[in-house]
């Protein structure tokens, strides 16, 4: 895709596989970085933006080979957008688990954003393109906390993105978490339909509780291993929503250990103190999902951070 973003002339992009079925709108606030969008629904709005010389709404899909004019803009300069460090751009080279058929898999550290955004200066996908800089399209698939460590996905083709995102919306897709949770959790399984529901505090910090007004939720969770004083299981969300296996596993009433927005200081500091837990305790393991055009399902899986790794040995061996 042509970089628009200091036009001093009209220019003429033709759309490609990168870009087929987006919407206008979305394409030009892409494509003009640092136009505000008001400013793009205008232009699109006056007829300033065409498509095969025709006017369109900023909904319409874009297809193979549509010829986008793009009007001449005077943008405002920016200062430059911070760049990750050539060592975590190294660092996370070495964590690609999988890179084919339009999807990188990345084993993301704990404490790294997926993006940027809210005071994070860059986060995963920044990095990834700054490794990547010859493509032309990369888009992260779904989302991990900051905290949460493990299987990230990113799309190189925007055709496989919309397939898996449909897989996404309709439950298709199967991902397994590792979580280590508070005190001794009874049973061995358990389902949580409990709903959710978003809102920001004043300070801007997101929170999650279970509300009957919330959205439709659903975890389930499988004890793998007990401990004195905890216990690992198996988290798998058929649902999407933010914070989602930590607010039902809160209202389990065995927060995940490391939590410092759902779970008690003092549940905190006795893992701290006792095991050395400094982060939070949950790991995305494995994702299961179906490629286009191929009959066999893709598993990936990512193996659970050195770090958790520790702390479980340090548990095993205390029983002993």
């Amino acid at each position: 895709m042509t970089d628009t973003s200091s036009l001093a002339a009209v220019h003429f992009v033709t759309i490609t596989e990168n870009n087929d079925g987006q919407r206008l709108d979305n394409f030009l606030i892409t494509a003009l970085k640092g136009a505000p969008r008001t400013l793009v629904y205008r232009i699109v709005r006056t007829g300033e933006v065409r498509v095969n010389k025709g006017r369109v709404k900023p909904d319409y899909r874009l297809k193979i080979n549509d010829v986008v004019r793009v009007p001449p803009l005077r943008l405002s300069e920016k200062e430059p957008i911070p760049t990750p460090s050539p060592q975590l751009s190294k660092s996370l080279s070495d964590r690609i688990l999988y890179n084919q058929d339009g999807i990188i898999a990345l084993n993301k550290p704990s404490g790294l954003a997926v993006h940027g955004g809210s005071g994070v200066a860059y986060g995963a996908i920044e990095a990834l393109r700054a490794i990547y800089p010859q493509k032309e399209f990369l888009e992260l698939v779904h989302r991990l906390d900051r905290d949460t460590s493990g299987l990230l996905m990113i799309s190189d083709k925007r055709s496989v993105l919309r397939v898996l995102h449909e897989q996404l919306r309709d439950g298709k897709m199967q991902k397994v978490y590792i979580a280590l949770l508070a005190g001794k959790l009874k049973g061995g399984s358990h389902k949580v339909t409990a709903p959710l529901d978003k809102s920001n505090l004043a300070s801007g910090e997101r929170v999650v509780r279970v509300s009957r007004d919330g959205k439709a939720a659903e975890t389930h969770f499988k004890v793998i291993e007990r401990f004195e004083d905890c216990t690992l299981v198996e988290a798998r969300p058929l649902t999407g929503r933010t914070h989602q296996i930590r607010v039902h596993a809160q209202f389990l009433g065995h927060p995940i250990l490391g939590d410092e927005k759902y779970t008690s200081n003092e549940n905190n500091k006795a893992a701290k103190d006792k095991w050395g837990l400094s982060r939070l305790f949950l790991h995305a393991q494995d994702l299961t999902l179906k490629m286009p055009n191929q009959e066999q399902p893709l598993r990936l899986h990512c193996p659970l951070a050195p770090e958790l790794v520790l702390m479980l040995e340090k548990l095993r061996n205390a029983r002993v």
